[in-house]
């Protein structure tokens, strides 16, 4: 009963502080960018990753929301049972996509699989001609046979190109600061403004 315990109070902590820290930032989208940057984040860490990708891509910000999967205890175990599922109610659920070359698709990593609300995105979208980049953050780990998957729908919903990156963040009690992660994604990408 402990681990679920602490779990949710790192949960709160990381969502309350990535919340200020995302708050004070701003993301300078170029008119007509031709980069999207679509992601999915519960606790913000995966939000921090996303809005430092739109800032150096110059990339038009989209965040879904999935309300099932709120902070807190039954967020986290609704999120738990769903973890391997690739369905969720989000919203947006539909973006216009035709006017972008690069859609950059960013969720965490549940149970060693990208989130639902992502997996949900891709059946509900057409990434036609598009070059897509799935980004994750993780504490663990994730199983090649669910980027492999993901990819797969990724391709078969139009994609010209598929690629995936990630940052593990480590576990809940040593995890990279938001600072180190930052870095590691500037590190990951450093022609990220030629895309």
């Amino acid at each position: 009963m402990l681990q679920p315990v602490a779990v949710v109070l790192v949960d709160y902590y990381q969502a309350r502080q990535n919340a200020v820290y995302l708050a004070q930032q701003s993301t300078v989208t170029t008119v007509g960018s031709r980069v999207a940057v679509v992601y999915y984040s519960r606790s913000g860490n995966t939000a921090v990753m996303a809005q430092r990708i739109a800032q150096r891509t110059r990339a038009t910000l989209y965040r879904l929301e999935a309300p099932d999967y709120q902070i807190g205890l039954i967020g986290w175990a609704k999120a738990l049972v769903d973890a391997r599922k690739h369905e969720a109610v989000i919203s947006p659920s539909a973006i216009d996509l035709s006017a972008y070359d690069s859609v950059y698709l960013g969720s965490p990593i549940w149970m060693y699989s990208p989130a639902p609300p992502i997996w949900q995105f891709v059946d509900l979208n057409r990434f036609d001609t598009k070059h897509v980049v799935l980004f994750n953050t993780f504490n663990s780990k994730f199983e090649p046979e669910y980027i492999d998957a993901f990819k797969g729908r990724v391709m078969e919903r139009g994609a010209r190109s598929f690629e995936h990156r990630y940052i593990r963040r480590g576990r809940m009690g040593q995890q990279l600061s938001r600072e180190e992660l930052l870095q590691a994604v500037d590190a990951m990408w450093p022609d990220m403004s030629a895309r």
